[in-house]
């Protein structure tokens, strides 16, 4: 797949390639968060140890940092964006995936303020998958 990204995008995600010494598979950024998704096997390294590659990138980028785990599977991936909130991720119906979660102050964090966290999540989602997500 193809995106499109703009300079500090690009930016970004070399800075932390060069960083961790890893390939990043996607960066997704808002005002105040960059999101990295990387593959599983450079999990550890991404993060780095004690998550010194975080600090230090969210330091130099003055933006709070994410690192998300790829997997080919919708329900993993998802899982894996929402964590650590524990939440029964699940195929609602055709093109819907939902996520249950126990008590409401973890569908408060999932959602976030103005819906931040849910529209987010989508967006990733979108970029490789064609499913809507919903929360119950």
């Amino acid at each position: 797949m193809d995106f499109v990204y703009d300079k500090e995008a690009i930016g970004c995600i070399n800075l932390f390639e060069n960083l961790a010494k890893i390939k990043v598979k996607d960066c997704y950024k808002s005002e105040k968060d960059m999101v990295f998704i990387v593959d599983s096997v450079y999990m550890s390294r991404a993060i780095g140890k004690n998550g010194s590659n975080v600090k230090k990138l969210s330091h130099l980028l003055r933006k709070s940092i994410r690192i998300i785990e790829f997997s080919s599977d919708v329900l993993k991936f998802i899982s894996n964006i929402i964590s650590p909130v524990d939440g029964k991720v699940y195929k609602e119906s055709e093109g819907v995936v939902a996520i249950k979660l126990s008590n409401s102050k973890d569908k408060g964090i999932v959602i976030g303020r103005d819906k931040k966290n849910i529209t987010m999540m989508q967006a990733i989602v979108s970029r490789y998958f064609d499913i809507k997500v919903k929360v119950v």
